[in-house]
């Protein structure tokens, strides 16, 4: 029993007019399957505290992959510091040794220029030819090749028909046989035989297969007489074809003519 007015007890059930219904302290969810205010504050709360906890170890987690990371930089520069003072020495010391062999090749390249260049003169020294002179060389091809003057003639003509390198190698041999030094001999050999035997070069004279057999076995050996054959036969050559036409040439005519009428001047 109760008194009028009293709220119903805990647990009392309702009375019939609905007039002192009382509301329980659990609530049950709504019709619509909505979770209560309460509910929704504690699920809200589990959450922040669920995220508050995972915060600290994601931080540490990157602050550990931060610190990998760096010591990786560390160490990769590390590397590439060691490897790139490798490299730079192994290119310090290639280029130190091509800087001396290009300076050993350069000498070789000069010395061989210098004894090329006095091998193959431009023009030999000789005085103005005199008429009989002149008219000697009509006679006999070695009249013509024994005087510097005859040769000089002779050559400015071979120039004109793209055949100088058989007086220049010609004249080659003469001074080879002029010298006495081995290595110098040796040298020279090697420079007549890459200007004008080799198929290689622009200069080649044209000989037979027997006489470049000769010459190689010769090479083995170089002496004063390497190219003696081959020397003989260019001279041959040269008698036999550059002659006869030289002598019809207008250089040897003009140069006639100019001394015939300074003889009849005279």
């Amino acid at each position: 029993m109760r008194m009028a007015g009293e709220p119903p007890s805990l647990g009392e059930e309702p009375t019939a007019n609905g007039c002192d219904q009382g509301k329980d302290f659990h609530l049950a969810p709504g019709t619509d399957g909505e979770i209560p205010m309460g509910s929704e504050r504690m699920e809200m709360r589990k959450r922040q505290m669920s995220v508050a906890q995972e915060t600290p170890s994601s931080t540490q987690a990157q602050h550990g992959i931060g610190n990998r990371a760096s010591n990786a930089c560390c160490f990769c520069w590390c590397c590439c510091c060691s490897c790139s003072w490798y490299v730079f020495r192994c290119l310090n010391s290639n280029l130190q040794g091509l800087t001396v062999r290009n300076q050993d090749e350069e000498r070789t390249r000069r010395t061989s220029h210098e004894l090329r260049a006095e091998s193959i003169p431009n023009c030999e020294e000789s005085p103005t030819p005199t008429l009989e002179e002149v008219n000697a060389w009509a006679q006999s091809f070695d009249k013509l090749m024994i005087t510097p003057a005859g040769r000089n003639a002779f050559r400015e003509f071979l120039r004109t028909e793209f055949s100088e390198e058989n007086m220049l190698f010609w004249m080659a041999c003469e001074e080879l046989k002029q010298e006495s030094n081995k290595s110098v001999i040796e040298e020279k050999a090697r420079l007549i035989y890459e200007d004008y035997i080799s198929i290689l070069s622009p200069k080649e004279v044209s000989l037979d297969s027997r006489v470049r057999e000769v010459i190689n076995r010769n090479m083995l050996e170089p002496s004063q007489h390497t190219f003696d054959d081959a020397q003989l036969q260019i001279y041959t050559l040269m008698h036999r074809d550059s002659y006869p036409r030289f002598m019809n040439s207008a250089i040897y005519k003009d140069l006639l003519q100019s001394l015939s009428e300074k003889s009849i001047k005279a």
